[in-house]
């Protein structure tokens, strides 16, 4: 099934996955505590499913899959019977109230580590971190890295894959230290090279550009494998499966060479031979010209790969047994957490930018890649997002439930609690920051469908 297609029902199932257990950990919490839960919601607005459950709760899924609730009784919004107040959420003692709020964040952490216990178990597939080309003046070269160089650890730390190699070296950007990369050269042997990290950007996009380090690409044909609508490969006739043999009568050594040809001439009509069905043919291509960040561009307009057959020696599995993959699961949480705590700090004093921000296109387009790769890619796409609920809603803004945490902090400290004129006014300061975020990560989503 294609990517864009899987992409809206994976997201719902997504949020509704993630909504659900969040909001099942205030109110278990909450009714072991003694609250009487009037609404368990999935979703916003008027109820497409439900039941009431003997003690009166009610059991929704609503229309809106875009978040969820817990109603609990409370004296704030509405008259309670004097034989219930004792029920009452407000009337609970500061602890009670704390650990039913943190619940919901609480729940999504071990939600996270459930889900990377199983994908442990399950294998976690990749490619190997083997390098590219390393242009001159990088750090990479000033480190002694080179071509086909595989990195198998950051710091003794294993690193299997380029999405571990990826991660571990933007914490260690973080920190602003050299490391030590112990790496396997193509001719079997082993070193360790340091890798100076100081003074460098921790900007996910383009780190590793700077760094000069990227993925090694696979010699070959290179294979046409998807043509977009409207593109300059479109109008030229071009379809999914052709073999790109020669560009202006020069052979091509793998998808990059083609790209780097394309894009070094915008606008231009040039002539490429393909192989279609065994039979060769040649189709002029008038390429499409666009702004890059360092001048005008050539673009084609499909993406391009070579056989799968290239890339079986650098893909690889690690997968562990049940009791190994628990503390894997919970180290992994972990280190995800503390990395989007470092990345929301350094965005707030603007060493990252707030471009890294996404919305729910961004997050939909993610979850149809990765429910359309399979189960284990799906769960640690849940696991990541899960993380990143928990972080987000523990932070001190009012509206969320970090910002409830703040209110119940102040209580303890002054001995009662804010004023119902303070917390009405801190709610409305909280929802005007929160539709700013919204509003960055949809501006954000847009601009990347803009390119």
């Amino acid at each position: 099934m294609p990517e864009w297609l899987m992409s809206v029902p994976a997201f719902i199932v997504a949020i509704g996955v993630l909504v659900a257990v969040h909001e099942f950990g205030h109110f278990w919490v909450a009714r072991r505590l003694g609250v009487q839960v009037l609404r368990y919601s999935v979703g916003f607005g008027p109820r497409l499913l439900g039941r009431t459950g003997r003690d009166g709760t009610e059991y929704w899924l609503s229309a809106v899959p875009l978040g969820g609730y817990v109603k609990m009784l409370d004296e704030r919004e509405g008259e309670v019977p004097a034989d219930q107040v004792h029920r009452a959420f407000n009337r609970q003692p500061v602890a009670s109230r704390i650990a039913i709020v943190a619940a919901g964040p609480g729940i999504n952490f071990l939600f996270a580590i459930l889900a990377y216990w199983v994908v442990f178990m399950l294998g976690v597939g990749g490619i190997k971190p083997v390098i590219g080309d390393v242009p001159a003046e990088t750090r990479a070269a000033a480190a002694g890295l080179e071509q086909r160089d595989q990195v198998v650890a950051v710091d003794g730390k294993d690193t299997p894959t380029w999405q571990e190699l990826r991660l571990t070296l933007l914490q260690r950007t973080l920190d602003g230290d050299a490391v030590s990369l112990t790496v396997n050269a193509a001719d079997g042997g082993q070193r360790r090279v340091a890798l100076d990290l100081s003074g460098m950007s921790a900007e996910p996009e383009t780190l590793f550009t700077e760094l000069g380090i990227q993925p090694f690409q696979p010699g070959g044909v290179p294979i046409i494998a998807d043509v977009l609508d409207g593109s300059a490969a479109a109008a030229a006739g071009m379809q999914a499966g052709d073999r790109v043999l020669a560009a202006g009568g020069e052979s091509l050594d793998g998808p990059q060479a083609l790209v780097d040809w394309v894009q070094a001439r915008p606008g231009e009509t040039i002539d490429l031979k393909i192989e279609r069905n065994g039979q060769p043919m040649t189709l002029p291509v008038t390429l499409a010209r666009t702004e890059g960040e360092d001048g005008p561009v050539g673009r084609l307009g499909a993406q391009i790969s070579v056989d799968a057959s290239q890339w079986e020696a650098l893909r690889t599995v690690t997968r562990l047994d049940p009791l190994s993959a628990i503390p894997a699961a919970a180290a992994e949480t972990w280190s995800i957490t503390a990395l989007t705590v470092r990345l929301l700090w350094r965005m707030v004093i603007g060493d990252v930018s707030w471009k890294n921000i996404s919305g729910p296109i961004q997050i939909a387009d993610y979850a149809g890649k990765t429910a359309t790769i399979g189960l284990e890619a799906f769960l640690g796409f849940l696991a990541l997002v899960s993380v990143s609920l928990a972080v987000l809603n523990l932070l001190p803004v009012p509206v969320l439930d970090g910002g409830h945490l703040m209110y119940y902090a102040v209580e303890i400290i002054r001995g009662r609690p804010l004023s119902e004129h303070a917390q009405i006014i801190g709610q409305q300061a909280g929802m005007l920051a929160l539709l700013m975020l919204m509003s960055l990560a949809f501006y954000n989503d847009i601009m990347r469908l803009l390119g």
